[in-house]
């Protein structure tokens, strides 16, 4: 699939926009193999209509998306991570042109598929509505006739993604799997010199034909010009330089209408060796090989890679030479050859950017590891993207400024001494925002310390020690159900983090109303709300066949003192405002009361069917709250109401569903006592 591997001439990046696949005119610009420095690609814009795509992705795109319900979003990724998965080596092949070695290429490759799955498997935490409820019912009023609730729809435009050179697969999957789960389609506009690698995988997504016509355009070329026709339903996202970044996000046409633009960006990460981690314990191994692997992984191309490397100025000369040795251990070169565990930069260009920027550090830093004369197995040298890490040491990081300013993007680090756990923390801020930092220490007081110490200088935060270790992602690794971004030269803006990150890609919009009212708009029953009476018991219908608002009354009972003791006994709660009347003054019970609990288990009696039917079990309990105290001789009742209804896969032969009903217990005044949401698994009428 590379075509340097076949011996061919470079071929032209495909774009695909408006349903077709299509090139830009001209001869366009070459791109370069990483390892091999031959002309393997060549890329063009040109004749391509930027207004036009992003009016064909809102046009067809949007509403297609729209229409879906979360569940069939979720599994549309689901089986669209599949496919990717099963083609997953093809797009190992084509890596190796970025310099990427077997891990660097895994990362990037089964790290964005595995945001695929991951958002497919977000789709239980959603309704099966093309819409969301967010949050709880807000009470409006006295008697409870208006009350407001939060409702999310997608929004009517298109998610343009402008994403960098170091992921082109995860930078694109680890985005469109979130703006495909909210219901938006997606521009990608990936970095010029690796958006070969993004168009192969578009090709597959294309090809496999799960994802709907307007989901997915790709542009494989410069983007110069697209923000000019960016409308208010639209979302833009970046990942790349802070400085091209805050250039994008002052667009006037994003300003004026006032467009959501994500930005995340490239920051100089830090990470804390605790005073306690001295050599020879754990701790101290795993900074040592945490921060070996931050700069070497991907060549140091990488956006939450350790820039700042925070040690107690004791330790300076144990870490110095521990990060020496392991380093000068490093082989460097083609990732075809067995043992190789570092390839290439970009290209050439970066690699002289790298050297610029170390010759910049050493203004205030010294250079304590590099190697001029390092080997490359398997390829040439000097035609190759290749470089030496390279270690540096400041013993000054809280008057430099070189150090907290210039990131050299590639496999370069400096150490930086700290006297003490403030000034560690103080060291971190001088980054002025980072996407990353991590703190090594076996001693949780110290993590504590500086977690709460430097948390609004960063947008995630690692506490490594011996006990994570063995299942710890890393100090550089973003998680699709956590937060990826930072504040200040971060870039100030949040990308995945589970529902978190689906809200971006869609309209809050609070809506007022008798409760009645809303629970028809939002299908979800709001506590007040009419209700639906039927003479059949709720417990002998199957899911299909209830009614959001359908409401059971059950029959009454009377609690009795018995009952309290008797349940004292079963259950061994003894409370003393179960079993003690004389413990009674000075609170606020006026005599012995009834468990909660009881209250609950009593409620069940009154209003479950004993008979057997297609309810299957009742696997749940949410929101529960007693609310006013219950006491022998109060005589009770249940409203069983279908507050929600949530569909589910069929598995295990049995077609089934959710149903959340709304247990409501009153008394004889008709007042509330005990309110809870009981979650029942329901069979379906059609087993198909």
């Amino acid at each position: 699939m590379n075509p340097e591997l076949n011996n061919q001439m470079p071929q032209k990046i495909q774009h695909y926009t408006q349903g077709q696949w299509t090139t830009g005119t001209g001869d366009g610009e070459a791109l370069h193999h990483a390892i091999t420095g031959e002309p393997i690609f060549t890329h063009s814009v040109k004749g391509l209509d930027f207004k036009d795509i992003l009016a064909y992705g809102r046009a067809v795109g949007n509403p297609a998306l729209r229409k879906m319900t979360f569940q069939e979003r979720g599994l549309m990724l689901k089986a669209l991570a599949m496919h990717l998965h099963a083609k997953k080596e093809i797009f190992y092949e084509l890596s190796k042109a970025t310099g990427a070695t077997r891990v660097d290429s895994w990362i990037d490759i089964e790290g964005g598929i595995g945001n695929l799955f991951a958002y497919a498997s977000l789709r239980r935490q959603f309704p099966n509505e093309a819409y969301y409820i967010d949050g709880e019912t807000a009470p409006l009023s006295k008697g409870g006739s208006f009350v407001g609730q939060h409702i999310m729809v997608p929004k009517e435009g298109v998610a343009v993604h402008i994403n960098a050179f170091n992921f082109p697969i995860w930078g694109m999957l680890e985005k469109v799997a979130v703006n495909w789960l909210a219901g938006m389609p997606a521009v990608i506009k990936p970095a010029e010199q690796t958006c070969f690698l993004t168009e192969l995988m578009v090709k597959e997504i294309i090809n496999s034909k799960i994802l709907p016509e307007g989901a997915l355009q790709l542009i494989a070329g410069s983007g110069k010009g697209i923000l000019d026709h960016i409308e208010m339903q639209d979302v833009v996202t970046f990942t790349g330089s802070a400085k091209t970044g805050r250039l994008l996000k002052q667009h006037p046409n994003l300003v004026e209408h006032a467009v959501p633009f994500t930005m995340e960006a490239d920051s100089l990460n830090s990470s804390v060796l605790g005073e306690d981690a001295v050599p020879g314990t754990p701790e101290f191994d795993l900074f040592i090989k945490e921060v070996k692997k931050e700069m070497t992984i991907k060549c140091g191309q990488k956006c939450t890679a350790i820039r700042r490397i925070i040690v107690p100025e004791k330790l300076i000369e144990d870490v110095q030479a521990a990060l020496s040795k392991t380093l000068a251990q490093t082989t460097i070169g083609n990732p075809d050859v067995e043992g190789v565990r570092m390839g290439a930069l970009i290209n050439h260009t970066q690699v002289e950017i790298v050297k610029q920027q170390i010759e910049a550090l050493k203004k205030s830093s010294e250079v304590v590891y590099s190697n001029d004369d390092f080997e490359v197995m398997g390829a040439d040298k000097n035609k190759g993207a290749f470089i030496s890490p390279t270690l540096l040491v400041n013993q000054h990081p809280m008057t430099s400024e070189e150090v907290h300013t210039i990131e050299a993007f590639g496999p370069v680090s400096t150490i930086l001494p700290y006297k003490n756990l403030d000034e560690a923390i103080a060291i971190s801020k001088k980054g002025l925002g980072s996407l990353c930092s991590s703190i090594v220490t076996a001693d949780d007081r110290i993590a504590k310390q500086y977690v709460l110490g430097s948390a609004s200088h960063h947008g995630r935060i690692l506490a490594l020690n011996k006990d994570s270790a063995k299942e710890s992602t890393g100090h550089g690794s973003p998680l699709p159900l956590l937060t990826h971004g930072g504040p200040g030269r971060a870039g100030g803006g949040e990308e995945m983090g589970g529902k978190r990150g689906v809200m971006h890609y869609m309209q809050r919009c609070a809506v007022q109303g008798h409760p009645t009212t809303v629970t028809e708009i939002t299908n979800v029953y709001q506590y007040g709300g009419a209700y639906k009476e039927d003479i059949a018991h709720p417990f002998s219908k199957h899911w299909e066949e209830l009614q959001i608002g359908e409401t059971y009354i059950s029959a009454k009972r009377t609690v009795t003192e018995s009952d309290i003791v008797n349940f004292a006994n079963v259950s061994w709660d003894h409370f003393y405002a179960h079993t003690d009347v004389t413990a009674l003054d000075g609170t606020i019970f006026e005599q012995r009361v009834a468990h909660g609990y009881f209250i609950l288990s009593a409620a069940a009696g009154l209003f479950v069917q004993a008979k057997k039917g297609p309810v299957l079990l009742n696997y749940g309990l949410e929101e529960c709250r007693f609310t006013k105290p219950v006491y022998a001789g109060t005589t009770i009742g249940v409203r069983l109401t279908v507050k929600e209804k949530i569909d589910q896969e069929k598995k295990d032969g049995i077609a089934k569903g959710i149903v959340k009903f709304l247990v409501d217990v009153y008394d004889e005044t008709g007042e509330t006592i005990a309110i809870a949401t009981i979650l029942t698994m329901v069979k379906k009428l059609n087993q198909e």
